[in-house]
């Protein structure tokens, strides 16, 4: 029997195996296996596990890691300090700059038609106040119907705070109106909302606007004299907002609540008058240089092999960056922890990546694929993690077609606890870049993404203010560090390099073509994000 036959005969094993398993939380329970290592692998993270302590440094003390912040300078020194003190060989490795800035404190205040403060926060890269107040009349966009009513608009901002997001008709979430409203009462609210979202879109189209992120307008408003922009993105939780990065420089970007934003909205509406007031401080630091941290086990028999534990470092800074991607990287910094006890002469070299640049475009990873061609060619297999705190739950074999029989051959071999819910996509899709292992995807080596449950991420944690330590499901995450450290483990003793063949037609038979590789953006004054 060949190889990949006997692999491909695993995946059937596999998933027959896993249907068998009660999912049951790894604390506690025992693990049954002959391999030395991957017994004290599921020791060590289960009985001795670092998660809570490592988070709680990274995510409380230090904080959120913008790109070109203090604070991911500092969270970068730490990881460093963090790996050499477990004997690990690591560095924080420069790839270019990126425009520095730090948060500071912000207070938003209505203070007419009545005093009220306001939930909110600038934007990363706004400029603030200098700690003094800034304070002026908050208007809402008219009925723009042509660039020439945009234009007329613009003639009436000066001094004004502009308002230029979307008002929600209403906060509730989606499941309370499911569960709650009468039938009649739910199909008004759906329809109000579909009505107002495309009364709102036909006015920002009039405007002649072609950018989705509006930096032209922004830039319309801070050029007509307007005092600021106020904004609201609403992923539709209860009480949270989006965070992500301002336009302008010269003139203050501040977000609100939704309940917020929409009461403001409604003052203006009804001509009563809103008058706001800003306090804010930030520090732009110029260019500086922006870096990923990466540590090394030296492989014993083939150093020029690679196996890679990979995570996003940095965050956005509304909250802490728990979920995004804070826990991906702990996850990683764990996993490595581990095997430098368990595992401390490799066969293959192992290699950390905590990248940087990842929110503004995979910066990080795709200049580390440039720099370091000998790893590119070198992998034997990338596993990435980077969508919550969640346990993983699907992991793809990303559109390399025989890659799939040795997933399933080292997932064979992990705790059945651990295992029991992983679907395992074979052969998937290629990734174009929803995370770092798009990076080494389109040069066909094999890089895998650890898919987790999202524990509402997408509603409530990413790019949110409330993306903090207390969504962190440390069970979820044990389950994972073992997951993680078992599957370097297990591919770094492989007897075999993995396949890179690659998939040519999709799912409906039609011929798919495998992503091409994006430059690294490495200046902030090169990004179309900024």
């Amino acid at each position: 029997m060949s190889n990949n036959i006997l692999r491909s005969f695993v995946i059937f094993l596999l998933a027959t195996v896993n249907c068998l398993v009660v999912n049951r939380p790894v604390s506690g329970q025992q693990m049954a296996t002959a391999d030395v290592v991957l017994q004290q692998i599921w020791t060590e993270a289960t009985e001795k596990s670092h998660f809570t302590a490592l988070s709680q440094a990274l995510l409380d003390s230090l904080g959120p890691r913008l790109t070109g912040s203090s604070g991911m300078e500092r969270a970068q020194e730490w990881a460093v300090n963090k790996l050499n003190g477990w004997g690990i060989e690591a560095q924080i490795e420069p790839y270019g700059t990126w425009e520095g800035w730090d948060r500071g404190t912000s207070h938003i205040d209505l203070v007419n038609p009545r005093v009220r403060s306001l939930e909110g926060r600038i934007l990363a890269w706004s400029p603030g106040t200098g700690g003094k107040p800034l304070e002026g009349p908050a208007v809402g966009l008219p009925s723009i119907q042509s660039e020439d009513d945009w234009t007329d608009f613009l003639g009436s901002v000066r001094g004004k705070w502009v308002m230029m997001s979307f008002p929600e008709p209403t906060c509730r979430t989606n499941e309370q109106l499911r569960e709650y409203a009468l039938p009649q009462s739910l199909e008004e609210i759906t329809t109000q909302r579909v009505i107002a979202r495309d009364a709102w879109t036909r006015k920002i189209r009039a405007t002649g606007s072609l950018d989705p992120r509006l930096r032209d307008l922004h830039a319309d408003i801070e050029a007509a004299g307007g005092l600021g922009i106020v904004t609201s993105q609403w992923p539709g939780s209860y009480g949270t907002t989006r965070v992500f990065n301002a336009y302008n420089r010269d003139s203050p970007t501040f977000e609100l609540s939704c309940e917020d934003y929409s009461l403001v909205h409604r003052l203006t509406t009804e001509g009563q008058g809103p008058v706001l007031r800003l306090t804010a401080e930030s520090k732009n630091r110029g260019e500086v240089p922006v870096s990923n941290v990466i540590g090394r086990i030296t492989g014993s028999e083939l150093p020029n092999e690679y196996v890679v534990l990979s995570a996003h470092y940095d965050s956005w800074d509304g909250g802490s960056g728990a979920t995004d991607n804070g826990s991906g990287s702990i996850l990683m910094l764990e996993a490595m922890r581990i095997l430098s006890k368990v595992y401390p002469n490799p066969k293959r070299t192992i290699l950390i990546g905590l990248w940087n640049g990842e929110e503004q475009g995979l910066n990080g990873s795709r200049a580390f694929t440039e720099d370091h061609p000998e790893v590119v060619e070198g992998l034997q297999a990338l596993f990435n993690q980077d969508n919550g705190t969640g346990r993983v739950v699907n992991i793809s074999a990303q559109g390399f077609t025989e890659s799939g029989g040795s997933l399933a051959e080292w997932l064979s071999q992990v705790p059945g606890e651990v295992t029991s819910h992983i679907r395992l996509d074979i052969p998937g899709s290629p990734g174009g870049g929803g995370s770092d292992y798009a990076s080494f995807v389109c040069h066909g080596a094999p890089a895998f993404n650890l898919g987790a449950l999202s524990w509402d991420y997408g509603s409530h944690t990413w790019h949110t203010h409330r993306d903090t330590f207390d969504k962190l499901v440390f069970d979820d995450l044990v389950n994972n560090a073992v997951l993680a450290a078992s599957l370097v483990y297990l591919a770094s003793e492989d007897t075999e390099r993995v396949s890179r063949k690659q998939r040519s037609l999709g799912r409906d038979g039609r011929p798919i073509q495998w992503p091409s590789c994006t430059p690294s953006t490495r200046a902030s004054g090169n990004s179309s994000r900024m």
